[in-house]
């Protein structure tokens, strides 16, 4: 893939989102067709320039790909149903980078869409007893990391909180956001407990939406006449799994430690480099220990930093000026494609009242169950 973008550069042309809400009658198909119209509105394109689609979905069961987007004109285009739990849309969107770097497409159509209600995990059918009732929820492993990150670096609950804080700050300046209300520290401590010290505000919500993004070689930039400096272009695409834990690295932290480094190797910079990650915070402990394992913190420091403000909007390096996953909503299979539709935002200087100044290298950073990792670095376009 690194070879690939290099000799065949890759650009975000067009994003469209449908406000991420929470579950109501609205069907799937309006969802994601609101968000694919905008992203062709968005790239100034016509359906049937679209030569290729990747659907991530969690939740709506077989072929909804095709049944949505028939809509816009049934055009012959290929289309592919991706799933890859939280990862479904970012692994959407890691698949049509490579048909565009490939050669093998032009144009290509990344979207997420999703409901709630209808997804089984795979875990409770592979023959195997849990070790626990708690084994598979993964609130209950999240509450253990934040007590020991809290007992080793002698901190208190507010530094979980005051992500929460944060993030739900910047979703309420951010129309697609499912929560668009600010929180103090003091409601994010009193809402009720989850588990350990995560309460509610500190866990996301699930809900419902899309997502898309459409991609373009730079070729295909030139002869249809598209904006250039309008599109981002994609530096790094990486996806990976998780490894047996050796030493006192939680796992799923080593492989967010592993592939965001082969992230940054492929695209040539250093995490001190980025100007903005979106990232997966389902829970605030995440949010501090990601960041961490990016190179977005020194180890120890992502609670510090939080604090004095290095990763709020106009900081070092904003982490989810979305709002992330506990402000902007989780609906799953859209979540990654969001995370870049914020980033090609972010990058164009369009992202009015939460804009990050001078935002030129970002990192989208996503996990699904499982556990895998899918990383992007998107570079803006002079």
């Amino acid at each position: 893939m690194n070879r690939l973008l290099q000799e065949r550069a890759v650009h975000v042309v067009g994003i469209g989102m449908h406000p991420y809400q929470f579950p109501s009658e609205t069907p799937y198909v309006h969802l994601g067709l609101t968000a694919v119209r905008e992203a062709l509105k968005d790239a100034g394109l016509q359906w049937p320039q679209v030569q290729a689609a990747f659907v991530g979905t969690a939740a709506l069961g077989m072929a909804a790909g095709r049944v949505m987007l028939r809509h816009l004109g049934s055009t012959g285009l290929s289309v592919t149903q991706v799933e890859n739990a939280s990862a479904s849309g970012s692994s959407a969107f890691r698949l049509a980078c490579q048909a565009v770097a490939s050669g093998e497409h032009d144009v290509v159509l990344a979207v997420g869409v999703d409901k709630t209600g209808h997804a089984r995990r795979a875990s409770g059918s592979d023959g195997l007893a849990p070790l626990s009732p708690t084994s598979n929820l993964p609130v209950a492993k999240f509450a253990l990391l934040a007590r020991r990150y809290l007992r080793d670096g002698g901190l208190n609950v507010e530094a979980l909180a005051r992500v929460a804080v944060k993030n739900h700050g910047n979703a309420a300046l951010n129309p697609y956001a499912q929560f668009r209300k600010p929180r103090t520290l003091e409601q994010v401590l009193a809402s009720p407990k989850v588990a350990g010290e995560l309460t509610v505000q500190q866990c996301c919500p699930r809900g419902e939406g899309a997502a898309a993004v459409i991609v373009a070689s730079a070729a295909a930039i030139a002869r249809l006449g598209l904006s250039r400096t309008r599109s981002p272009r994609v530096i790094a695409s990486v996806s990976t799994s998780e490894k047996l834990g050796r030493g006192e690295v939680p796992p799923i932290v080593q492989m967010v430690r592993d592939s965001s480094l082969a992230a940054l190797e492929q695209a040539g910079i250093a995490a001190s480099d980025l100007d903005m990650v979106e990232l997966h915070d389902a829970f605030s402990i995440e949010e501090i220990v990601y960041g961490e394992a990016i190179g977005v913190s020194h180890p120890g420091e992502g609670a510090h930093d939080l604090a004095r403000g290095d990763t709020a909007i106009g900081g070092r390096c904003a982490v989810n000026a979305s709002g992330g996953l506990i402000g902007m909503g989780h609906p799953i299979g859209p979540t990654g494609v969001g995370q870049i539709a914020e980033i090609t935002r972010q990058m164009r200087s369009e992202a009015t009242g939460r804009q990050h100044p001078n935002t030129r290298l970002a990192m989208a950073h996503m996990i699904g169950l499982g556990s895998v990792a899918i990383a992007h670095v998107l570079q803006k376009t002079d």
